[in-house]
């Protein structure tokens, strides 16, 4: 029986892991290994909050495979080396792993791919992180889908996503096998200063709480569709950090949801808006597959020129929740806090930076990347190139949030806001999200000084909407 080796990216689970499974059908017990090689993953490197759950998620799954007999190891530098040295040490005849959508993980795989071949080591590469694997849905003239939902109707014409293969029981890798650099070693953790309390008070990595998460949804489901667009209401999954890591897969989301669906015990309008979701998802992976500059460079070629404002100041406010625009500040000091933000608090705060500001949105993709836990390439620049106008599907280019009836429209009675901006407490929910609209009095009583205790807003709403829209008039007349 050959000895297999398991390379573990984004997939970092026992469960419906098809790279693992394929190593343990055929050749037992596979040696697992993951390999941190942030120059090998380019822009899709994790970020600082990514860094801190990637500890956590690497932690929870030496755990688990330690429980069924096994051992991870680590190892830190160049997976295109490491890979291979491993798999030679190991004596493998072949090494298994799950393809990663990002362009620069694509080519390390290859020259990882080539190194492996150089010695006479088979590899195997699997399909973990989408629904439908990245150019099997194609529109009828062979292209790929720019529009989500001709994307989302062919996919799902196409039948439903194959099934979540079941976890092997047993682990137990060949033992002599040096394991090299701790967990620690990796250096993923914040030391000086340690800002991640708010994260660790917030989530929990790891395969069991992500099955958890889930079961939870399910149990709360109906609450989705009512109460999904509100940020105080915390109805969504936060499956997202999660998944991005990939310690629980996209099917076994998608089967748990359809499932509920059709057994009678999750309504239809909520499982069908969530498996959209994770439509959206794949959508994002498909389209940076078939454009693999989606992550730095508009795909409306015309917005090459669009005329950006150089705002270093702006940026900062807007990084620290210091806009004076209530919604938005809330947004940004959740996100630096927990790593986290509502989704359409992210829509709000992103077209805030590139509308309002007229700052690229290439820095507000970069802030994102550095600081959600859930962030990945392909959906973050999904995300903004939609806001921005500038991306396929993407947003129309006089489509500008008004953060002001947003904020009330989707948090009307300031929970939210007071949650993370605890300067405007005591305002009364009139003036909540129109601080600098309220009666000087009042604001005195509620102990509110404005350009003091919370800033005046960056821009007036209606005059950054003309210059905006002015913008893109310049830019859609060529």
């Amino acid at each position: 029986m050959s000895t297999r080796l398991v390379w573990l990216r984004r997939d970092l689970r026992i469960a419906d892991n098809p790279a693992l499974s394929a190593a343990h059908a055929a050749g037992g017990p596979p040696i697992l290994l993951y390999v941190l090689d942030p120059e090998g993953e380019g822009c899709g490197a994790p970020g600082a909050a990514a860094r801190w759950w990637l500890h956590g998620s690497l932690a929870a799954l030496a755990s688990e495979v330690a429980r069924r007999g096994g051992t991870l190891l680590h190892r830190r530098g160049p997976a295109e080396r490491i890979v291979p040295e491993i798999a030679r040490e190991a004596g493998a005849a072949c090494v298994h792993w799950n393809a990663v959508a990002e362009p620069d993980a694509r080519r390390t795989e290859e020259r990882v791919a080539g190194a492996l071949g150089r010695l006479g080591i088979a590899s195997e590469i699997g399909s973990a992180d989408t629904l439908y694997a990245p150019g099997s849905v194609l529109a009828k003239a062979g292209t790929p889908f720019q529009v989500f939902t001709a994307f989302w109707r062919a996919a799902r014409a196409s039948g439903l996503p194959e099934a979540p293969l079941a976890a092997p029981a047993c682990l137990a890798a060949p033992a002599g096998l040096a394991q090299g650099e701790t967990l620690d070693s990796l250096a993923l953790l914040p030391r000086r200063p340690d800002w991640a309390a708010g994260l660790r008070t917030a989530w929990t990595p790891g395969e069991a709480p992500a099955r958890a998460r889930l079961a939870r949804f399910l149990d709360e489901a109906d609450r989705y569709a009512a109460e999904r667009d509100r940020p105080a209401a915390e109805a969504g999954s936060r499956l997202s950090p999660h998944l991005r890591f990939g310690e629980i897969s996209v099917r076994t989301v998608f089967h748990a949801v359809h499932g509920a669906m059709a057994e009678g015990r999750l309504a239809r309008e909520p499982a069908e808006r969530f498996l959209a979701e994770l439509g959206w998802r794949d959508f994002a992976r498909h389209l940076l597959t078939a454009f693999p500059s989606l992550g730095d460079a508009p795909l409306k070629s015309a917005f090459a020129a669009f005329p950006w404002r150089e705002d270093r100041a702006g940026l900062e406010a807007w990084r620290r929740g210091r806009t004076g625009y209530p919604i938005v500040d809330a947004g940004m000091r959740e996100l630096w806090r927990t790593g986290f933000m509502h989704n359409r608090v992210r829509m709000i705060a992103a077209s805030f930076l590139v509308k309002h500001l007229l700052v690229n949105w290439r820095e507000g993709a970069a802030w994102f990347l550095d600081t959600l836990v859930d962030a990945d390439l392909a959906s973050n620049a999904i995300n903004w190139q939609w806001v921005a106008g500038c991306g396929t599907d993407a947003a129309p280019y006089f489509r500008i949030f008004n953060p002001v009836l947003q904020g009330e429209k989707l948090d009307g009675e300031g929970t939210y806001v007071r949650r993370w901006v605890p300067e405007l407490t005591r305002l009364p929910a009139r003036w909540v999200h129109r601080p600098f609209e309220a009666d000087p009095e009042l604001l005195a009583g509620c102990g509110v000084r404005l350009g003091e205790t919370y800033p005046l807003p960056l821009v007036e709403h209606r005059a950054a909407r003309e210059r905006a829209l002015a913008a893109f008039a310049r830019v859609k007349a060529g």
